[in-house]
């Protein structure tokens, strides 16, 4: 059809076939007509937005989270696997909480080892912006080792009359890999892990930081949120972290546990 002749209907008629065995894809396509028509409107091709109002399928986010039992196994498994560089992927990917595509599209020059800091640029953020992260003692060891070894494959390559790959985790032809999901796959398999996602490292980075007790404005600055409501989503897993406090703050009002003499001030009951 031309773009003036598609109407509301057909696109909600298409959108129910879709959604009968894939209703998050059904979702998606939706979502791309919506976008190509808007476009179309700017571009005067048509008046209407024949995607908008169109009903999507219910959808539930996932939040699936790196038990520390699988953390553990998934470590065994990438120090046993051959292929070094989607492994470091991997590792760098659970220990920045960053995005596949920061990690994979990472330049050297982008970070500054004894500083202990990566500042991804606004062209590989998500949010346009540039992102200053603080990276652990253990990242910093991992970046190490690795430059350390690309420093000995940089000068072999200049040696041989070839530039220099400038990505952390270089593909083939001098380009930085594109995809770890088959290597993932095999690991998870091997690491006898299911239903994890590459994304899912992201979250488990970020349950960490909760359970630890950091606020969520901090989580959120460090994976590089721009909206309070992203990371508000990590608000339950510091339930721990809460009570432990709201424990302490109970022990102290009540003289429970007080071993260091400090004075109590006891609370008046109603009507004293």
């Amino acid at each position: 059809k031309k773009v003036v002749a598609v109407r509301h209907g057909d696109i909600d008629r298409m959108h129910r076939e879709i959604a009968g065995t894939a209703p998050y894809v059904a979702n998606r396509v939706v979502a791309m007509l919506s976008k190509m028509f808007a476009l179309a409107i700017k571009w005067e091709l048509c008046a209407i937005n024949p995607a908008r109002g169109v009903e999507r399928e219910p959808e539930q986010k996932r939040q699936r989270f790196m038990s520390p039992a699988e953390i553990v196994r998934l470590s065994e498994a990438l120090a046993a696997h051959p292929e070094r560089t989607s492994a470091n992927a991997v590792r760098l990917l659970l220990l920045t909480g960053a995005r596949r595509s920061e990690v994979l599209g990472a330049r050297w020059n982008q970070f500054e080892l004894d500083a202990g800091v990566w500042t991804k640029p606004a062209s590989l953020t998500k949010q346009a912006k540039e992102h200053r992260l603080p990276l652990s003692a253990p990242g910093r060891q991992l970046l190490a080792e690795m430059k350390a070894e690309a420093d000995i494959e940089h000068e072999q390559r200049v040696r041989n009359g070839f530039a220099p790959v400038p990505f952390l985790f270089p593909g083939k032809e001098g380009q930085p890999v594109r995809d770890i999901k088959h290597f993932w796959a095999a690991v998870c398999a091997k690491a006898q892990i299911s239903g994890v996602r590459v994304h899912d490292l992201r979250h488990t980075h970020a349950s960490i930081l909760a359970s630890l007790g950091l606020s969520l404005p901090i989580i959120g600055a460090l994976l590089g949120h721009t909206q309070a409501a992203t990371t508000h989503r990590y608000a339950h897993l510091m339930d721990d972290s809460l009570r432990a406090a709201t424990e302490r703050a109970g022990a102290i009002i009540t003289g429970a546990g007080q071993s260091g003499g400090g004075e109590v001030v006891p609370l008046a009951r109603r009507g004293q």
